[in-house]
């Protein structure tokens, strides 16, 4: 009886330690099974990855899309003040044109946005009262001839001692007299730009600097009012800005430092001017001063005075890579622009039995290069590559996030 009992424990304990064998065996398998099929997901997820850093597109969709390229540019993004403010010209540059003397408009001569010449003749006004001014004139130029000769009549008869002094004396006093009334008239006519000789009703209005028409406030007909702006000249070849600077940021402010500004409707263009004048006092209630920077003329075409402008003060001199801040996209945690690629070679298309070749486009390809943004300011963004790109690389400044888009869906384009 024990040695029946002593045989089955033993036969038990055999088929347990078999079954935890055959358990191990195959829990040994399963985990070599479950490595492989690891290793091959990662491998296929590094595939993937590396398939999706590229985009291609068709020249048709790179027109459609409007796909613009550029370069790496050195620009002052760091260290600078900001301020906003607004162009303008100086005083002696601006002219508002009015009329000394009241009258009727006959003519208009210039459109607005007309350029002119100091001394151009804008319009002509009609006024009665120009005929009496040159009647003036004339009668007291004709006094001053005839008591010219009597002066010099009476000179010599009173050096000789034949007529009293006294009646030399007056003669003497009613030359001077019409000879101021004559001087008088005349500058009346100078100042209305009307020819003293003559008799004319009309009083040209004329351009008293060198500029381009503004506003025209009259009309063919309408009685032109002494004191009114009839016209508006400005004269942009000296065109400066006029900055708001902060009463804290003054002590790093002072003459001839460079300054990068950008219309405010028009962030993708940045123009340089430098600082020529800092005033002495608050402007308003803001607590600020205005600080006036000058524009070189070749920059300040196109520019017109009042257009709004947001600027950097450049403190230091330092430069870094910059790209426009469209051409940087965010991927997640990371940030890439896309470097256009040079031209590959065509690529070949499979098709099935029976099926006709079909002609294809041409593809245009990009890759993503991962870069480290910095300072972000007037439409620019500082950039530092993550890997070393050429320096010549073509980099997409324009549809940079269409390309993005286009990479997360897989980089999947028609043909």
């Amino acid at each position: 009886m024990k040695i029946n009992l002593t045989a089955k424990i033993t036969e038990i304990l055999s088929q347990s330690l078999q079954r935890k064998l055959a358990y191990s065996l195959l829990l040994i398998a399963y985990c070599g099974v479950l490595n492989s099929c690891n290793e091959k997901k990662a491998e296929e997820i590094q595939e993937e990855e590396k398939e999706t850093t590229e985009v291609a597109l068709t020249a048709s969709q790179y027109k459609t899309v409007g796909i613009e390229t550029g370069f790496v540019e050195d620009r002052n993004l760091n260290k600078v003040i900001k301020a906003n403010g607004y162009t303008t010209v100086p005083p002696q540059n601006s002219a508002e044109v009015s009329t000394l003397i009241g009258g009727t408009v006959k003519d208009i001569f210039v459109l607005e946005g007309t350029y002119v010449n100091k001394g151009k003749v804008l319009a002509t006004i009609q006024n009665l009262e120009v005929i009496e001014m040159q009647e003036d004139y004339q009668s007291a130029v004709a006094n001053v001839e005839f008591l010219q000769l009597e002066y010099n009549r009476q000179k010599t008869l009173s050096e000789e001692n034949v007529n009293p002094r006294k009646t030399f004396q007056e003669v003497k006093a009613k030359l001077a007299a019409e000879r101021a009334r004559a001087q008088a008239a005349k500058n009346k006519l100078d100042a209305l730009h009307v020819n003293t000789k003559g008799v004319t009703s009309v009083v040209p209005i004329v351009s008293p600097i060198n500029g381009f028409v503004g506003k025209i406030n009259i009309a063919k007909g309408a009685f032109a009012n002494t004191g009114v702006s009839l016209f508006e000249v400005v004269d942009n070849s000296q065109m400066h800005l006029d900055l708001n600077v902060y009463e804290k940021d003054l002590g790093s402010i002072s003459v001839g430092q460079v300054i990068d500004f950008v219309l405010t409707n028009q962030s993708n263009k940045s123009i340089k001017g430098k600082i020529f004048g800092i005033n002495k006092s608050f402007s308003n209630e803001s607590k600020t001063v205005a600080v006036h920077a000058k524009i070189d003329p070749a920059d300040a075409k196109g520019l017109i005075p009042g257009m709004y402008v947001s600027a950097n003060i450049n403190i230091t001199n330092a430069t870094v890579p910059a790209l426009p801040k469209d051409a940087v996209v965010r991927n997640a945690d990371k940030y890439f622009v896309f470097v256009r690629e040079e031209k590959q070679a065509e690529e070949k298309h499979e098709h099935k039995e029976g099926e006709k070749e079909e002609a294809h486009e041409e593809e245009i390809h990009f890759k993503a290069v991962e870069v480290i943004p910095g300072t972000t300011d007037l439409g620019f963004t500082e950039v530092k590559f993550v890997d070393k790109i050429d320096s010549q690389a073509n980099i997409v400044t324009k549809g940079a996030f269409y390309l993005l888009s286009a990479m997360k869906g897989g980089g999947e384009h028609e043909h």
